[in-house]
């Protein structure tokens, strides 16, 4: 986190009693909302989707009130331009907007031609823009790809492309929503970043669901339900954990295990959770690694029967470039498995190949004993469901109703029969009461539910998702891994590629990790994530819990399995009459722990 800013007379930004109504929304998004934010500050805005963060992020440019059209109140005063007196035009140089679909800001045939699009039509110099896109580059670690055309990269450098963009006019003002939604963990971080590389006067706001990240910032806006509810330095808002979870944003790992333990301090980062688990005095039960133990075992399962087999592939894009490199693996009955790695590592290519999206160039890949060369993604798609990346590639039909059906109406399916199929699966991600809807009006997390709705009314009994969390906010987010928790129970193979690696830890049975092409280690969760520097080959990093658990001697996946093996605070200056201290203690003397 930078140090504050010296105060200007007159915040950059400048907002008072802002409220807006879409003109077809039958309420309010953006509900009274007041605020200043001074040059050099770094402010993350949090909160739950459809809480109005994006709609937000809209009025900062003028997209709100002259392009997107509704009922507009109040004042939004940004470099000193009223924003509702001012076109988008006049805010074009000083506000560098990355929408959450970042896809649709990218049109260029190449990677410096997109990054030179906003300073050319700024009437910047050749040679200026020459430095610009360099610096550009470099900001976003993305120089490898000058050359590259937009529609070759995978989504995470699409994202990255995006951001070196809006970098590249060198605004007062930039402002990105949700843009780590497809980076990998290193990424991120540079992402987070980027305010200790500017000149220390730009405002850089982001919407962001990830909270560890946050920590950087110099203020958290949490928003719910149009309004700004919370506004502090993180140090104090991502210690309030009810606040935090009422606006479906995850807690930080460690302060939610030292909350749920009972410790009267509470940690931010891996250090302060050592420093206060010394402290407190606490151990771990006497039964933990049974307790870990019982949990593989559990994760185990009978899985003989091989359903997919890839042997020695390799795969090259047009331009040459080798996707993958060699690529062996099985994929067994009633696994969960979960591919980890850098953007561009080949994660989605190899995902493709599992279903004939993508031919194998070199090397073969068999679904039930069969070669994928030889079947249609048609046969294939009745074996093995593939989740896109951006739902955008997936969704054509105008109601969702329609996008449902689709999938068992082509597949030749009863009318009566494809309908139940479609009811079962909306109805499995809470969507049937909005199935009359166009789907390309909700925001990207709903679109996402839609396309993994519209896999499952097919009923494959394997399901590849590439990033299914994509877009949603915590709360949502337990909604899908839950769902796809019970279509494993339920005897499906999962297959997910996902940048957010808790999820990785806590619900996959086994991680392959994917570097540059080839696979670099393949095996059991508790086994990968138990070596930090295997992990960091890949550029991954371990979630709080497990980096912390790692530190202690025991590597334990998820929250809850760390509370399950540390002994709670015992508060000895607690009244002994209380009724919940007597309570933990005499559970812990039953258990003999």
């Amino acid at each position: 986190m930078r140090s504050s800013a010296p105060k200007m007379q007159q915040p950059l930004i400048d907002i008072h009693s802002l409220s807006f109504r879409y003109r077809r929304s039958p309420s309010p998004v953006l509900k009274d909302i007041s605020l200043q934010i001074d040059e050099g500050e770094f402010v993350v805005l949090m909160g739950p989707n459809e809480g109005g963060k994006s709609t937000f992020c809209f009025t900062l440019n003028g997209l709100i009130p002259h392009l997107m059209k509704g009922d507009f109140k109040g004042s939004v005063r940004v470099c000193d331009m009223e924003t509702h007196e001012n076109s988008v035009k006049d805010f074009f140089p000083h506000v560098g907007l990355v929408f959450q679909d970042f896809e649709s800001q990218l049109f260029s045939t190449s990677v410096e031609l997109e990054i030179a699009f906003g300073p050319e039509n700024a009437g910047i110099s050749r040679d200026e823009i020459g430095h610009r896109i360099q610096w550009a580059l470099e900001m976003t670690g993305i120089e490898a790809l000058r050359r590259r055309q937009p529609g070759t990269l995978s989504g995470g450098q699409k994202q990255l492309l995006a951001i070196a963009s809006a970098l590249s006019l060198q605004p007062k003002v930039l402002c990105f929503d949700e843009p780590t939604t497809d980076l990998d963990p290193k990424n991120k971080r540079r992402i987070f970043s980027i305010t200790e590389k500017l000149a220390g006067k730009e405002i850089l706001i982001i919407a962001e669901h990830e909270t560890e990240e946050a920590l950087k910032a110099d203020r958290i806006l949490l928003m719910r339900g149009g309004r700004i509810v919370a506004d502090g330095p993180p140090a104090v808002i991502l210690r309030n954990i009810p606040l935090l979870e009422q606006c479906s944003v995850m807690p930080l790992q460690v302060t939610e295990s030292f909350n749920k333990l009972g410790a009267g301090e509470l940690p931010l980062t891996v250090e302060e959770a050592l420093d206060l688990w010394q402290k407190h005095g606490l151990q771990f039960r006497r039964r933990a690694r049974e307790i870990l133990a019982a949990a593989d075992q559990t994760r185990v399962r009978p899985v003989d029967r091989l359903r997919i087999e890839v042997e020695d592939v390799s795969f090259s894009y047009d331009a040459g470039m080798k996707a993958l490199d060699g690529v062996s693996l099985q994929v067994k009955d009633g696994e969960f498995i979960a591919i980890l790695g850098q953007n561009g590592s080949g994660k989605t290519t190899l995902a493709k190949l599992l279903n004939g999206l993508l031919k194998p160039g070199q090397g073969n890949v068999r679904v039930g004993g069969r070669s994928t060369t030889n079947l249609s993604a048609g046969v294939l798609a009745r074996e093995v469901g593939y989740v896109f990346q951006n739902p955008d590639h997936q969704i054509f039909k105008e109601t969702i109703l329609e996008e449902v059906l689709f999938g068992p109406q082509n597949m030749g399916i009863a009318p009566e029969q494809a309908r139940q199929q479609a009811h079962d699966a909306l109805e499995t991600v809470g969507l049937w009461e909005r199935r009359l809807e166009d789907p390309f009006t909700l925001p990207k997390g709903l679109r996402q539910k839609v396309a993994v709705a519209s896999v499952l009314a097919t009923r494959p009994s394997i399901i590849v998702m590439d990033e299914p969390t994509t877009g949603l906010d915590y709360g949502e987010l337990k909604q899908m891994m839950g769902l796809i928790k019970r279509l494993n129970d339920a005897g499906h193979t999962i297959i997910i590629i996902t940048h957010c690696i808790w999820i990785a830890a806590q619900y996959a049975h086994r991680i392959i990790l994917i570097k540059a092409g080839k696979i670099v280690a393949d095996g059991p969760a508790r086994e990968i994530f138990a070596d930090e520097s295997l992990l960091a080959r890949a550029d991954v990093r371990a979630p709080q819990i497990v980096s912390f658990s790692n530190r202690l001697g025991l590597t334990m996946l998820s929250v809850e399995e760390f509370l399950q093996c540390a002994q709670p605070v015992i508060n000895l200056d607690a009244d002994p009459d209380n009724a919940d201290w007597l309570k933990v203690l005499r559970k812990q003397r039953e258990e003999g722990k």
